[in-house]
């Protein structure tokens, strides 16, 4: 049995628990079902980490390392320019801090920094899918 078999019945069996667990959550007022849906949940997200780890590991030998080390560096300065331009003072932490939530200058940064590189990955991914569109439009 190849491996695609034994994902597809997995896959099969973790929907049909999933299927059956929110069945359950529908018909009681229970809210100690969710915890196992939580669980099953949790479970698919773990076993999909690891596959995709398992993947992407298996494709970066077997493919073109230069273009693959090439990415990762690309998107490793996007984060780090990201990082660069967030300041972390744009809001008064006050308000949070007396609330209890303790909010810092550098958690606030990071929070921009990771704002900042998505605002430019959504960019590169609108604008690369718009030239992909336009150069397929143009060659026929």
């Amino acid at each position: 049995m190849n491996l695609h078999k034994i994902l597809k019945y997995l896959a099969y069996a973790l929907g049909i628990i999933g299927t059956i667990f929110a069945l359950m959550i529908m018909m009681t007022d229970s809210d100690s079902i969710i915890d196992y849906m939580l669980i099953v949940t949790y479970v698919v997200l773990f076993i999909v980490i690891f596959l995709i780890l398992v993947y992407v590991i298996k494709g970066l030998f077997a493919g073109n390392i230069k273009k693959t080390l090439t990415t990762v560096g690309l998107f490793l300065a996007i984060i780090i320019i990201s990082y660069l331009i967030s300041s972390g003072t744009d809001l008064d932490l006050k308000q949070f801090n007396d609330k209890g939530l303790g909010i810092t200058e550098s958690i606030s940064k990071n929070v921009g920094a990771g704002l900042y590189a998505f605002y430019i990955l959504i960019t590169i991914a609108i604008i690369t899918t718009f030239l992909s569109s336009a150069k397929k439009l143009f060659n026929k």
